[in-house]
Parts: C-alpha cells; structure tokens; sequence
C-alpha cells in the first residue's frame, strides 16, 4: 500500500462530521476548524504550566504566541522555572503552595514517575480547573477522582531544547473526560497544529511504542554508526543526504516498500562480511545481526 493512500486511511482528507466523530484511528477524528465551528467560541483559557522541561519548554511558548495566557510556571528548579516564564510573561513559582488557584487550564508535563507523586498535591484545592498531561503513555484515568475535568493532549514529536519545532507539521492526539473537554482541546490543540487526532489511552499507548521504535531506536543506531565511523575515521555528516533520503521515501512508500540494502535482496555473504568486520564492536555486531536476521524474515530471505 502507498503511503498516499495510508494518508487517506489516517483521515487526513475527511472533513464530513461523521468522519470526525468515529473517534479511531482506524477511521479517525481529525478535526478541523473549518467543520466544527461552533469550537471557535471556545474562549482562550488563563493556564498554569507544570514543568519546564523539553516538551514543556516547547509547548507553552507556542500556546503563548497563539494568544493564550500562562499565568505560571511551576519547575522543582528556579532556574529552569525562569527560564521558561520570562518566554510566557509568566510567574515563576518552586513550591507547589504558591501554585494559583485561579487557571482554566493545568498543563503537566513531567516526567512519568514524577506525574504520579505530584499529582495529588498539585490538585489539592484546584479540582475544579481542567487538567491535562503530555505523555504517550500514561493513561487519562491517572486523573480519575482526583479532578472534575481532565485529558491529555500528546504531541508526537521528538523535543529537544536547542532545536526548534514546526508544530504545524506535528500529530496531536487527544482525549478528554467529556465531549465539553474534548470540544475545548480541539479548539486549542488547533491553535498548534492542523493534524488534531482523537485517540484513547490505549491507542495513544501503541502510538508511543511505535514512537520509540521509528524514533528513539533509530536515533540510538545514529550514535552507534557515529561512533563507528570515528573510530574509522570518517565524518558522521557524510550520512545526512542517506538519512535524509530514507526518511523522505516513507512518506510516499509503504516502510516495506522502501527497505534497501544487503538483508533485503538475501546478500547472505555481504552480511557476514559486515559481522566479521564487526568483531571489534561487539554491541553493534549483535544489533548488526539481530536486524538483518529481523529484514530477511520479514521479506521472505
């Protein structure tokens, strides 16, 4: 299958209401402003961002520039705390006590484990506002008898601090405790990114996974060839044009389609040659061998 026609299965062309009420991904709600109008009177909230890390620290600055209001952020760190509210006009705040209790909208964005041990004192006396977390996989129910309303608002991207990101360019997967809710982070996640996908915890939990797959591990193997290639003496940038192009063939190839190289056609000699080559490096040489073994299975060599 193309990835043109994946595109359609996605939902990205469907702009009929019935379309976007499915709610799957199978047959997915992505919304679009220009079908549910009545989200534009959704008014902007006053919000409170929790954490200042790298999905945080990309995240508020674009709401801000979008017209809406962060009142403060909360960071364990003063410095990373600053740092992020002087983008936002903000108030820097430490301690959880100073935390207002005045906000539409708490977005958290912590990590996993820190998200579980804050939460109780972060809604303590705030229940009332509408909570939301960033992460792909913790589910929307960590909230449930805790808050009145709540949802998440994941944006599958890649952060890092020094780099910036074209959220328009980024999938945002949402889910709420209501259809109210959810119509208000439709509205906003709008302001971000036109690719707005309704996706419950469970899809959102295997859309991280194949995040860390496609993501994760293909940066890890990008370490591990760089240091490859110094200690051959060759410069890491010489495979930019190959990543590059890699990279761009998935967008009108199915991943199947575009795989190349010596697993692929059952070149079984070429990739002993690489594993003999490999004997120094062991950790590479296993990955070496493990994903070739992987390719030729899946392609029938």
């Amino acid at each position: 299958m193309s990835r043109a026609s994946n595109k359609e299965m996605m939902g990205e062309e469907f702009l009929d209401k019935g379309a976007l009420q499915e709610g799957s991904l199978q047959d997915p709600s992505v919304w679009n402003p220009s079908v549910e109008r009545v989200s534009e009177r959704v008014p902007l909230p006053v919000a409170v961002m929790i954490g200042a890390g790298r999905v945080a620290s990309h995240l508020a600055p674009e709401w801000h520039r979008k017209g809406i209001r962060f009142k403060q952020v909360y960071s364990r760190t003063e410095e990373s705390a600053s740092a992020l509210a002087r983008q936002l006009d903000a108030e820097a705040v430490t301690c959880i006590e100073e935390l207002t209790d005045e906000a539409d909208l708490f977005v958290v964005s912590v990590s996993d484990d820190a998200l579980q041990q804050l939460l109780p004192r972060l809604l303590k006396g705030r229940e009332k506002s509408l909570w939301i977390h960033t992460a792909g996989s913790v589910p929307m129910q960590i909230f449930q008898g805790k808050a009145e309303r709540y949802g998440v608002l994941y944006p599958m991207q890649t952060f890092s601090k020094s780099c910036e990101v074209d959220f328009s360019k980024v999938s945002l997967f949402v889910e709420a405790s209501s259809e109210a809710e959810l119509c208000h982070l439709k509205r906003w996640a709008s302001l971000l990114s036109p690719h707005v996908y309704e996706a419950d915890s469970q899809k959102r939990k295997a859309l991280h996974v194949a995040a860390v797959v496609t993501c994760n591990f293909v940066n890890h193997l990008f370490t591990l060839a760089d240091e490859w290639l110094t200690q051959n003496g060759l410069p890491f940038e010489a495979m930019c044009p190959l990543i590059d192009e890699t990279a761009r063939k998935v967008h009108t190839l199915s991943p199947q389609e575009a795989q190349t190289g010596p697993a692929v056609r059952g070149d079984r000699k070429i990739v002993e040659e690489h594993l003999h080559l490999l004997e120094s490096n062991p950790n590479l040489q296993h990955l070496y061998r493990l994903l070739s073994e992987s390719i030729m299975q899946t392609h029938g060599q």
